[in-house]
């Protein structure tokens, strides 16, 4: 993607269609990926302005973005939708979180093809059994390792360029040595890359590269089992990428949570003014004087020094 790509707006450009390509060739030439969380489209031209060349769209942000728990709510069209809206403004690869595929094998095929119609690069997609939790909380419950090796399979067969992240949440309720074996069955089965979830430290880390001969991602999410861990000490494990699924979202709330309560404190956004993104920044971000620019009725927009 070139410069000029960056600025065109995507009323101009069609969907890429080579970015799980583009993604399997950072696995491929061992190139560490840390991908960002992006729950909205504003988030990933955040993410992409900052140098990130990868992004995730996380279940439980997206959930929480409307308001509702991380317990299997979303629809799927819910997930396109915002997946499709993400890709066509950032054109970076993106790995969906698919959670359980909706459903059994014909519903996961269904959501591999609607999301590679939208141009997702990778999709995550998890052994448990709906209503599905946190993967960091307790109480999960899981399908059969061939149950879920089954759905993978089906996921594989469907797809074209989309790669196939498989998940499991065995490492919390069966062990490590289990998580192993499933993983090993995921990857047979046609997954690209796996994802242990809620590891507990380096050795469980280690142990995971040691044995899986596949692209690894770990999930640096706050306040859950794994400790706090930098993309240098991922990829000193033997991980091949890394998300922050929730960071953005949780950063976000955090600081309209107290924009709130001074507003209602005091009756001004007087004192969060240096808080806040500019309307000439935000202009630059989303490329508002691109799109004005395709339609010669609309007068060009003029920002005085105030703004």
């Amino acid at each position: 993607m070139t410069q000029n790509d960056t600025r065109k707006t995507w009323l101009e450009q069609p969907l890429p269609r080579d970015l799980g390509a583009r993604m399997a060739g950072h696995w491929r030439e061992g190139r560490f990926l840390s991908i960002a969380g992006a729950y909205d489209p504003i988030g990933g031209l955040m993410a992409r302005k900052a140098g990130f060349e990868a992004l995730y769209l996380s279940g439980a942000a997206l959930t929480a973005s409307l308001g509702l728990p991380d317990l299997g709510l979303i629809t799927m069209d819910e997930l396109v939708s915002r997946a499709r809206a993400i890709v066509r403004v950032t054109r970076l690869p993106l790995l969906v979180d698919g959670d359980t595929g909706f459903g059994e094998a014909l519903n996961t095929m269904r959501l591999v093809r609607e999301l590679e119609d939208a141009g997702v690069a990778a999709v995550q997609l998890e052994d448990q059994i709906l209503p599905k939790k946190c993967g960091h909380l307790n109480g999960k419950q899981l399908v059969t390792p061939e149950e879920m090796a089954e759905k993978i399979a089906a996921a594989s067969r469907a797809r074209r360029d989309l790669r196939i992240v498989a998940r499991t949440d065995a490492a919390a309720s069966e062990g490590i040595e289990a998580a192993i074996h499933r993983a090993k069955l995921y990857v047979e089965a046609g997954a690209d890359a796996i994802f242990p979830e809620a590891l507990i430290g380096e050795e469980q880390f280690r142990a995971f590269a040691a044995a899986i001969d596949a692209p690894l991602l770990a999930n640096m999410t706050e306040f859950g089992r794994t400790p706090q861990t930098s993309s240098a000490e991922f990829e000193q494990m033997g991980y091949a990428m890394a998300i922050w699924p929730v960071s953005s979202l949780r950063i976000a709330a955090k600081a309209t949570e107290g924009f709130y309560r001074e507003l209602r404190d005091t009756g001004t956004a007087a004192g969060k003014l240096d808080e806040m993104q500019s309307r000439a920044e935000l202009y630059d971000l989303i490329g508002y004087f691109e799109y004005e620019a395709l339609d010669a009725s609309i007068q060009r927009t003029v920002l005085d020094d105030m703004q």
